[in-house]
């Protein structure tokens, strides 16, 4: 809507026209009385000793400096007659989806099972939400953050898949811990208006509903979305067969219906049971869209729409006529001296940071530009790692004092083929972290892979030795004059060979007495002719590159059998944090609430 009315918007700058007349005025009479000149010298006599130049009033002077005051004054108290209505900003409701872990989600009444169900449609519900603040927190006994309050859907929908129940370090259901995170989340992102999405089968007790009463008070609400059946189904075990209760029988875990209805009446927000169809994300969004909208509405202002500005077209060109003649060009040539480097700056730098800059590029694979933007140490590390700078990220990586780095370093001194050391930090990361999965299954491959090139090495070596006595039995009388210079370019040779002696191990074990022994032998072979000594080069060469082909082939192939799992990746996060929390470390902590349902 556009609404006509000419006013001022900062009026009380028109006292100053009154200002400007007096001004001239002042000026004016100062300029007839020649200044101090009229006190001293005869009226009479003034035009015979001034000079003419001092005597000349050009009337166009005073009139060009009334207009451009004029100008100026109305342009600082904003004129206006245009109201356009303008929406204000608003910050999109922020949701923080809390999704039970536990062991009752691997539960069958839903096909495949109630976990599965619940990923599939947290993704649907982020499809819907694709510009808005969303974080996810995964829970069983403890709760843990995946991802903060962000507005990229991505980086969540990339991890919802290796969400499972085996990567949580504690057993037992207990929301209360994951409404507590997610109202954590909410007030540190400062977010005024904020709900909690609970998709979860059950497990409420007393601790629950004291923090939904928490949550209510902070000004958020609650959701839950329920994942299961009221008739229930039994828990498979990771190990086959299934979960037992207290009294010896099968545990069936049930949809707990009422309590969940219950905890989101309380909550404020809404129930309702997972569905195959959209159903269930229309009932959750329908009232969230509907305050926005009311919100859209409600929160549109009107605002006045300034010409002031457009004024200094006039003001400007008028106001260098008062210049001296020259001064234009004198402020020209002080601005030209200054190098153009202080104007060089990057446009997207006024709306991204180097960090968002740099996650952009790597998020679309160009990590070569992610490395020349990050900051942040540990995505810089992991911009190297992808970008196959192994070097480079396992320096950075160990200037990092946590698990997760400790455990990168080890990934990226495998990668760039520093095996032994790459062992080492295995070793620490199992005892740092009591035994994880990975870094275990890590170090056996290395160990394998170690022996394996060791018992190979230990056969090229003993081949190459027979081979060189017999060359040594048949040349043993003749001594060339150049085997000393014979000498030195095989040793440049076996110097190129850097890949080959870090990897063969026979010889960097070797004794000196092999060591000079073999050199003697090279050196009664240095007398063949020079055909053969080509030849033999050519061989052995052939055989160097073979070699390192082999080994180069059985380190991909090793490098290939290290998982690449962001699941694994969870699984030590949590576990290290659960670790800082000062709990036992037996996975099997029993909470408040949680005593007769265990899973």
């Amino acid at each position: 809507m556009i609404e006509t009315d000419f006013h001022f918007i900062r009026p009380l700058w028109l006292i100053m026209i009154p200002f400007i007349f007096f001004l001239i005025i002042v000026f004016k009479k100062r300029r007839l009385s020649v200044g101090n000149w009229g006190n001293i010298i005869d009226k009479k006599l003034i035009p015979y000793v001034l000079h003419r130049d001092q005597l000349k009033e050009d009337p166009k002077k005073w009139w060009l400096f009334t207009v451009t005051g004029i100008l100026a004054v109305i342009a600082m108290a904003g004129p206006t007659w245009e109201k356009i209505q303008q929406p204000s900003f608003r910050a999109d409701q922020a949701l923080v989806i809390a999704l039970d872990l536990s062991r009752s989600m691997n539960a069958q009444d839903l096909s495949p099972n109630r976990l599965t169900r619940g990923k599939l449609k947290i993704l649907d519900i982020l499809e819907r939400r694709r510009s808005a603040q969303v974080a996810l927190i995964v829970y069983s006994a403890n709760a843990f953050t995946v991802t903060p309050l962000t507005s990229d859907s991505d980086t969540i929908i990339s991890l919802i898949n290796s969400l499972d129940t085996t990567i949580m370090p504690s057993r037992g259901s207990y929301p209360s811990a994951a409404i507590e995170k997610g109202i954590q989340l909410l007030k540190q992102a400062g977010a005024s208006n904020g709900e909690i999405l609970l998709v979860t089968d059950g497990g409420i007790t007393s601790d629950a509903f004291d923090s939904v009463e928490k949550l209510k008070n902070e000004g958020y609400k609650l959701s839950v979305l329920g994942v299961g059946t009221e008739d229930g189904a039994p828990i498979p075990k990771e190990s086959g067969g299934f979960v037992i209760d207290n009294s010896g029988q099968i545990a069936i875990a049930r949809l707990e219906i009422e309590d969940l209805i219950k905890l989101a009446s309380i909550g404020g927000g809404t129930y309702t049971n997972l569905t195959s169809n959209d159903q269930d994300i229309n009932m959750l969004l329908s009232e969230r869209v509907l305050d926005a909208e009311e919100s859209d509405e409600s929160l549109a202002t009107d605002q006045w729409y300034e010409f002031g500005p457009w004024l200094l077209l006039l003001i400007v060109p008028l106001s260098s006529l008062f210049f001296r003649r020259g001064w234009v060009f004198i402020l020209i040539f002080t601005v030209l001296p200054y190098d153009n480097q202080i104007y060089a700056f990057e446009w997207i730098d006024l709306w991204k940071t180097k960090n968002q800059q740099a996650k952009e590029a790597f998020d679309n694979g160009d990590y070569d530009t992610a490395v020349s933007l990050f900051t942040d140490p540990k995505w810089l590390a992991a911009a190297n790692y992808d970008a196959k700078n192994f070097q480079k990220s396992a320096q950075i990586f160990n200037s990092i004092d946590d698990g997760d780095s400790l455990y990168n370093y080890a990934n990226s001194l495998a990668k760039s083929g520093q095996l032994k050391k790459a062992l080492e930090i295995y070793n620490e990361v199992i005892d740092l972290e009591n035994k994880p999965e990975d870094a275990i299954y890590n170090r056996d491959l290395i160990m394998n892979l170690l022996k394996e090139q060791e018992s190979k090495g230990e056969n090229d070596n003993n081949e190459q030795s027979s081979n060189e006595g017999s060359s040594g039995d048949n040349n043993q009388d003749e001594i060339s004059e150049n085997s000393q210079e014979t000498q030195n370019e095989s040793s440049s040779e076996d110097g190129n060979n850097d890949d080959q002696n870090e990897l063969n191990s026979n010889r960097e074990q070797s004794n000196e007495e092999d060591i000079e022994a073999i050199e003697r032998e090279l050196e009664k072979a240095a007398d063949n002719s020079e055909n053969e000594l080509q030849e033999n080069t050519s061989n052995e060469t052939e055989v160097d590159e073979r070699m390192v082909q082999e080994q180069e082939q059985a380190l991909e192939q090793w490098l290939r059998r290290i998982p690449d799992d962001p699941g694994g990746l969870l699984r030590r996060k949590f576990r290290y944090q659960y670790q800082r929390q000062g709990v036992d470390q037996d996975g099997n902590q029993i909470w408040p609430g949680d005593g007769a349902q265990p899973w």
